[in-house]
């Protein structure tokens, strides 16, 4: 297995945080972290101390794809040697260390993380073998914690999961990706006039089949009426659609 220097690894410094995966245990996991970290936007990887040496057959076989990420990983011999180039080092942990430091949860260590990138900082997360995470050593060489919020009752977290969750984080805080959308399938949504003409179609109908009654409900009905047809986010094959249904009951009473 090869060590990395800095100097072998200048070339890989981007505008992204690295992951660091200290001392892990199963060549599967390095993987799926690794496919983790592609998924949203992260490549470059340094692992210290890998238990079972590097490369990893099992390592390549799980990333499914990601194999650019293991392709380029640095190899260091302890934590120290693999964070001496960063600017501010995050620790991943869910217990009380006894060290006096910053507790974040992925949400704000990854935006803080991106406006120090902006500027021009070196960002490093950290994250600990697999059996028990990381040592009290490792945490010292790191400004912050990060912790991620789950069950207090069982905070065991796999370490690709731990790395998706913060690799999610770190793009969410990038993109202006709407918390909701409408899929228009190939049509586009029905019109202000297109609504009104439908409700005109249903009030109709309606008034034929003597639905608005009492008579002095009528107006509140009517209006409910366009309210639901406003409210639904219609398309226009979706209005066409109604229009037919409404024409078709017509002459099943004929």
């Amino acid at each position: 297995m090869k060590v990395n220097t800095m100097k072998e690894l200048s070339t890989e410094l981007g505008q992204v945080p690295l992951v660091v995966l200290t001392r892990p245990q199963m060549g599967e996991n390095i993987g799926a972290a690794a496919r983790a970290m592609l998924n949203f936007g992260l490549e470059h990887m340094r692992l210290v101390a890998p238990r079972d040496g590097w490369p990893n057959p099992a390592a390549t076989a799980m990333a499914s794809g990601a194999s650019v990420v293991l392709d380029h990983a640095g190899v260091f011999g302890d934590v120290g040697a693999a964070v001496a180039d960063c600017d501010y080092v995050y620790a991943t942990t869910a217990r009380s260390r006894g060290l006096v430091k910053p507790v974040l949860t992925p949400e704000t260590a990854m935006a803080e993380a991106r406006a120090m990138i902006a500027a021009g900082k070196r960002v490093a997360v950290l994250f600990g073998p697999e059996r028990a995470g990381l040592e009290n050593d490792d945490v010292a060489h790191a400004n912050a914690i990060i912790t991620v919020p789950v069950n207090p009752g069982f905070y065991s977290l796999n370490l690709a999961q731990c790395v998706l969750l913060t690799a999610y984080e770190w793009m969410r805080q990038g993109t202006d990706v709407p918390g909701m959308r409408l899929d228009l399938a190939g049509t586009d949504l029905a019109s202000a006039i297109e609504l009104e003409k439908l409700g005109d179609h249903f009030e109709e109908k309606l008034e034929a089949a003597n639905f608005f009654h009492p008579p002095e409900k009528a107006p509140f009905m009517k209006m409910n009426l366009r309210n639901m047809l406003g409210r639904w986010g219609m398309t226009r094959s979706e209005a066409q659609t109604l229009h037919g249904i409404l024409r078709q009951l017509v002459r099943g009473r004929s």
